[in-house]
């Protein structure tokens, strides 16, 4: 597994309701590929999970779909949205190519047979071709 899509996050939930940690936790660990890690001095859960099988958003929609709130302060609404979008663009940047630092074999012999005569070569007199 590629170290740079092994995330370790944490998930802070608000005040109110109290309690929230120990019920997020053990509904996260029915997620498969998750690891989780109740906090309960900072009101959070340590996940670690893999990028190409799940995200941060995902992970945290599923817990407010199921009735958790979230910690709403400032930094933790930029922090979240952050990893979100360094998440998506990583997965993005999975998906393009990369750029060829050199041609590729079948390059070659384009040009090898763009130069050596073949059906398509013209057989007018080059003088002609260009006369205006």
């Amino acid at each position: 597994m590629n170290t740079d899509l092994r995330k370790k996050r944490e998930i802070l939930f608000s005040k109110f309701p109290p309690g929230q940690v120990p019920e997020a936790a053990d509904d996260l660990k029915k997620v498969d590929e998750v690891e989780v890690e109740p906090r309960y001095e900072k009101r959070a859960l340590g996940v670690a999970y893999d990028l190409q099988q799940h995200t941060l958003a995902e992970l945290e929609d599923r817990l407010v779909d199921h009735g958790y709130h979230l910690d709403s302060t400032l930094m933790s609404k930029l922090t979240r949205a952050l990893i979100h979008y360094v998440e998506e663009t990583q997965l993005h940047n999975m998906v393009v190519p990369e750029k060829r630092l050199k041609p590729s074999p079948e390059e070659a012999y384009v040009k090898a047979w763009e130069t050596r005569p073949h059906g398509d070569h013209d057989d007018t007199p080059p003088e002609w071709r260009e006369y205006k």
